[in-house]
């Protein structure tokens, strides 16, 4: 009774939704070659797949396993290097995004201080990055040299225990958030 009604309804709302703009997510950019390298020498290359030190299943440059048997790779067994280093770039992606749409918009991060946070974030993962208090103190507009150089060395547990390559890890990710560099990284969006 209320078609031929519902048709025009439909037919004058079709052209305002084809006209939206489409909002583009920020993407963040791709961390620097420092940061491949430490993450490369902290994580350490292991062509088949391993208990990392809690006891989660890992495999090449610390990729965590999502199946049993790692079955999401796209790679063969045993990786290669070349395989491995391409697996973590691509697990990267989300651990450069966390830190891209978590900072505050004010917050600004040279490549070196970014990469730093990426290699931290891939490390104690990403719920751990948004519940933290170096992220709540970098978007409540303090410097971000001292709030990196202050809270990255607290992160050095894993499962209770403070852990020495933790340890070493951190004063790593510091020293090379304190790497002078011109390269400018966040805000990756305006």
């Amino acid at each position: 009774m209320h078609f031929p009604s519902l048709l025009v309804l439909g037919a004058a709302l079709v052209p305002s939704v084809f006209s939206s703009p489409i909002v583009a997510r920020c993407t963040g950019p791709d961390v620097n070659a420092a940061t491949i390298a430490l993450i490369k020498q902290f994580e350490g290359f292991v062509p088949n797949v391993y208990k990392d030190p809690v006891g989660l299943p890992t495999v090449g440059y610390g990729h965590l396993c999502k199946t049993a048997g790692c079955g999401e790779v796209p790679y063969p067994f045993p990786l290669s290097e070349e395989n491995a280093t391409k697996l973590m770039k691509a697990d990267l992606k989300s651990f450069q995004q966390t830190i891209t749409l978590k900072t505050a918009s004010h917050v600004t991060l040279n490549a070196n201080q970014y990469g730093a946070l990426v290699s931290w974030a891939f490390n104690v993962g990403s719920g751990a990055v948004g519940t933290s208090t170096l992220l709540a103190r970098l978007n409540a507009g303090e410097n971000e040299a001292t709030v990196i150089a202050q809270e990255l060395p607290r992160w050095n547990k894993a499962g209770g225990k403070v852990l020495a390559g933790l340890t070493r890890r951190r004063a790593a990710e510091v020293a090379l958030a304190q790497t002078s560099t011109s390269a400018k990284a966040i805000p990756a969006c305006s």
